[in-house]
């Protein structure tokens, strides 16, 4: 979206009058959609009348969106139902007689507005979604047509359109022709999948029990998760040390395979990160691959967030290894700018996920797939699933690849001005220098213990929130509390991040202070 990115000032970016006509557009043309399903051809007289109702009222609706999306640096980080708010939510979320559509709306603020913000451009925790607006639109597309996306009997717009951002994607980060995929719900998804398929194709009959994987202390917990669903052990897990980088440490990893071969074990699977949720380290890809090779063994890479780098102009570079993974996750609603529920798992080899999914059902027998259109059926656990990609789709043609590689950019710009920043401050120590945009930082004032160092710097992330200045959270490294911020808002200015490390350090003088006073 044109003038999406804030380099430096620190109002909210503007939405041209272009860009709502277009999005009211959408809202209304799926607004007569829906009616017309809904009312069917017994109720067409008073069609008009239900039309004009409802189209009055989403283009009253688009404008208090668009609002709130502007507006949001107003609002709370974080909002936190209480006890004494239970029993209203309650009462909202009772089904019961037919209500006006306007309250009705109303009372969905009123439930939404206990939530994290994490659109907001100051929002850190975590890995925020800092959501485009078309990709709300695209969103909303998918939803009006509600296309059933596991069949090309059924969908087969949506299933080419699915199938060439799979081509699309694997294509950035360097897989084969014989690529493949599927988009899912998110990397938990996308993991259990992809763990599934190393099973399938590392393993003989009867050897589960044995198996082992392989991952880092860094290693997201999904792994570990969907591991469990599918059957295997937490001993059969084992944890590889990482290096002084918090990377996966190629010789440690080749040394455990080797003794656990010894010892009777089948070690069948690696699992790699591109950018770990706490520190956006890159575990060494290509050099990891080289030992997957020798032993026979699946690389999985979990790319769910740090992935995205891959479309950047200036840092793709940084995602080089991908090309040698047997599995990738993806989380689109990450760093790609879409709504929640957009996670892509690509393939080296697109029969492995055929060969591991397929199934057949006497009711399925006319939806059959060709050479050129799969069945996504056939590509994952769902049968019944809906248009994921066209969101991303949507997004991408409205923007344009140039334009979404500039809004991941601006996001390493901003954690290494946050970085650069808290080296000019005293007693700010640097625990993970900025890595795909994560920053992990600790205020440690020299006449403090390391307890009393995490003590203070757990006050400060909760003073920070309470006072709405950062969503910054706390994270453990190494064994001490640091502060992490991950801050990929492309509405967020680079001398707006300056002042926020200049509120950060203020406000942390001041939870010093207290902590000296009692």
């Amino acid at each position: 979206m044109r003038g999406y990115i804030n380099r430096t000032t620190v109002s909210p970016p503007s939405q041209t009058q272009q860009q709502t006509e277009h999005i009211e557009f959408y809202f209304v043309l799926l607004a007569r959609q829906c009616i017309e399903l809904q009312m069917g051809s017994s109720q067409q007289p008073s069609l008009g009348e239900h039309l004009d109702d409802l189209c009055s009222t989403l283009q009253c609706l688009l404008p208090q969106l668009l609002s709130r999306a502007h507006d949001v640096k107003a609002q709370p980080l974080f909002k936190v139902a209480q006890p004494s708010d239970y029993a209203r939510l309650r009462q909202l979320s009772t089904p019961g007689p037919p209500s006006d559509i306007n309250q009705v709306i109303d009372d969905a603020f009123a439930i939404a507005d206990f939530r994290a913000r994490m659109s907001h451009p100051r929002a850190m925790a975590f890995i925020p979604s800092p959501v485009s607006p078309y990709a709300w639109v695209g969103d909303m597309l998918a939803s009006a047509f509600n296309t059933f996306a596991g069949s090309r009997l059924q969908g087969s717009g949506s299933s080419i359109v699915e199938k060439t951002m799979i081509d699309w994607l694997a294509a950035k980060v360097g897989l084969p022709d014989t690529a493949g995929g599927i988009f899912v719900s998110g990397g938990s998804m996308g993991n259990l999948l992809a763990m599934a398929l190393a099973r399938d194709h590392r393993l003989s009959r009867g050897q589960q029990a044995s198996g082992v994987i392989y991952v880092s202390e860094q290693t997201h917990h999904s792994v570990s998760k969907g591991l469990r669903i599918l059957g295997f052990h937490s001993s059969q897990i084992h944890h590889i040390p990482s290096d002084d980088g918090f990377r996966l440490d190629p010789a440690r990893l080749a040394a455990a395979i080797r003794a656990d071969r010894e010892a009777g074990l089948v070690p069948f699977v690696v699992v790699a990160s591109c950018g770990t949720t706490n520190t956006g380290a890159i575990d060494p890809m290509t050099e990891i691959a080289k030992v997957c090779k020798r032993h026979g063994m699946w690389l999985h890479v979990d790319g769910a967030y740090g992935a995205s780098a891959a479309l950047s102009a200036t840092h793709s570079h940084l995602t080089a290894g991908l090309c040698h993974a047997d599995s990738i996750s993806w989380d689109a609603h990450k760093w790609l700018f879409q709504t929640y529920n957009c996670g892509i798992l690509l393939v080296r080899d697109r029969t492995t996920l055929l060969e591991s999914f397929a199934s057949q059902g006497d009711y399925l027998r006319d939806a059959l797939a060709d050479d050129e259109v799969p069945n996504f059926w056939d590509c994952g656990l769902e049968l019944t699933r809906g248009d994921r990609a066209m969101r991303l789709w949507f997004t991408l043609r409205v923007i344009g690849e140039k334009r979404f590689g500039e809004m991941i950019d601006h996001g390493f710009a901003l954690a290494e001005a946050a970085e650069e920043e808290l080296g000019r401050l005293r007693d700010w120590e640097i625990v993970s220098p900025a890595s795909m945009a994560i920053l992990a930082f600790r205020f440690a004032p020299g006449d403090k213990t390391d307890a009393e160092r995490d003590e203070l710097n757990v006050g400060i992330s909760k003073r920070l929130v309470a006072e709405n200045v950062a969503g910054v959270l706390t994270t453990k490294l190494r064994g001490v509390v640091v502060m992490r911020m991950c801050a990929i808002s492309p509405a967020l200015g680079v001398d707006e991040m300056r002042g926020i490390v200049q509120q950060v350090d203020k406000l942390a003088r001041g939870v010093y202070g207290d902590a000296g006073d009692s």
